[in-house]
């Protein structure tokens, strides 16, 4: 059973400007979901989803008809990419989620800080 794509969209809400997640990075917050799962749920965005701010786990926008826009819009927002096209990871990884997400979603805090801890390895 997939996830509801709600959930998937409420996490992206949640990256800010100037910060980028991985598909896999809001997956790993749902339960029993996964990178794929994310894109799926990219494609019924509602208006307003930063949808640019979801990149590869290797910091490349995904092969899409969007990709150019897509780096296009991060720049906008500050966001530095390496010499090889890739995000700079080190400076604009998604810190994830509020507070009041983990909150709402009735997840664990600490579980939410392991996954979280997980990211930069």
């Amino acid at each position: 059973m997939s996830a509801n794509p709600a959930l998937f969209h409420a996490l992206i809400f949640e990256v800010p400007a100037g910060e980028v997640a991985s598909y896999g990075m809001i997956a790993s917050l749902i339960h029993g979901a996964g990178p794929r799962q994310t894109a799926r749920a990219l494609h019924s965005a509602p208006k307003g989803l930063p949808w640019y701010r979801i990149v590869t786990a290797s910091g490349q926008p995904a092969d899409h008809s969007g990709a150019e826009e897509q780096r296009r819009r991060l720049k906008k927002e500050g966001v530095a990419f390496r010499k090889n096209g890739a995000v700079d990871w080190s400076k604009h990884r998604w810190k994830g989620p509020s507070q009041e997400w983990i909150d709402r979603s009735g997840r664990d805090p600490h579980e939410v800080m392991e996954v979280i801890a997980g990211w930069g390895r």
